[in-house]
């Protein structure tokens, strides 16, 4: 007997009024939004300017979003070209189906252009926006809940979430494991360890990312495991699995050669903004001044001009000459 589950959503899409709200794709923009904030309150605590990580962000965000979207085609073809398959579903985004890998790939390419257009470091921009990527991935995840995508294995803990059945796709009704929620959760913890290991150890020159997708991948490969959609398989394990392999050796090795190459954290971030912000502090500075201590400087002559104002107004004066009264006869 079920005592305790997750509900699913009945519908993934709201309509307001003659616009559907679909779940899927409000959880994506929430998550940006959240991505672009973080990021762009990092940007600045490292010495660069206010909204030039939404900027770059114009960027990398539409060319992640179709990077994502070509992973998943081009790994579950057979979704969308495969016998009695229409080839248009694949263009669907807000039906589900971005993957993580072809989205940081190739929002690396938007962000690359960005930042090359603003003179930026591009690593430098990556450490600041890593721990916002895994805020988005961690709302993001969301959307799968919405959609009733993405679960694990058959379970019956308390958390299970409850599955609706859906003969049109092969949906069996059941209570399984929401991989959905772990990843989310997962993310959070990565986005806090990467804000941790940032201050402690003062990370730089892509260090910060390069965490990031280490810790990622760990619990992408173990949210694998648990999952029960189709997928690829080589040697007995998923395609996603040995991508989070592959991808976390990665990671580690750059992050041990690039300590070595390049020690310690980029000084300068974005040219121009440590003299802008040097600029408006001294102007905020000498506004200060000019109200609570105006300047005081002697006057030559003062003694000299503040005498003759006294005898203006009748204090007596010897040195003065007085007017001539009329001539007796």
């Amino acid at each position: 007997m079920e005592l305790a589950y997750i509900p699913s959503p009945s519908t993934g899409v709201i309509h307001l009024g003659p616009v559907p709200l679909r779940g899927y794709a409000f959880c994506i923009i929430i998550g940006v939004f959240a991505a672009v904030w973080l990021g762009n309150r990092r940007w600045i605590a490292r010495g660069g300017r206010a909204g030039t990580v939404a900027d770059i962000a114009v960027w990398a965000v539409p060319f992640g979003l179709v990077g994502g979207r070509l992973y998943h085609v081009i790994t579950d073809y057979e979704l969308y070209f495969g016998p009695g398959r229409n080839w248009v579903n694949a263009f669907k985004v807000w039906e589900g189906g971005l993957g993580i890998w072809g989205a940081i790939a190739l929002g690396a390419v938007g962000a690359w252009i960005g930042c090359r257009r603003r003179g930026i470091p591009l690593p430098a921009y990556a450490d600041a926006i890593a721990p916002g990527i895994a805020v988005a991935q961690a709302i993001g995840r969301w959307g799968n809940w919405f959609n009733q995508e993405l679960y694990g294995k058959p379970t019956d803990l308390p958390w299970a979430l409850k599955i609706d059945a859906d003969p049109a796709i092969g949906r069996v009704a059941g209570t399984y494991h929401p991989t959905f929620l772990y990843e989310s959760l997962w993310c959070l913890a990565v986005a806090a360890l990467v804000i941790f290991a940032d201050r402690r150890f003062k990370l730089g020159h892509g260090r910060a990312f390069a965490l990031y997708v280490a810790a990622y991948t760990v619990g992408r490969f173990w949210t694998e495991y648990l999952r029960v959609d189709e997928a690829h398989h080589v040697l007995g394990l998923r395609l996603n699995g040995w991508t989070s392999i592959l991808v976390f050796l990665a990671a580690v090795a750059y992050i041990v050669i690039s300590a070595k190459r390049v020690p310690g954290r980029e000084t300068v971030v974005e040219p121009g903004a440590a003299e802008d912000a040097a600029a408006v502090d001294g102007g905020a500075k000498d506004g200060k001044g000019s109200v609570k201590e105006p300047a005081k400087k002697p006057v030559k002559g003062a003694k000299d001009v503040k005498e003759p104002l006294k005898d203006a107004k009748g204090s007596p004066d010897a040195a003065a000459p007085k007017p001539a009264g009329p001539k007796k006869p």
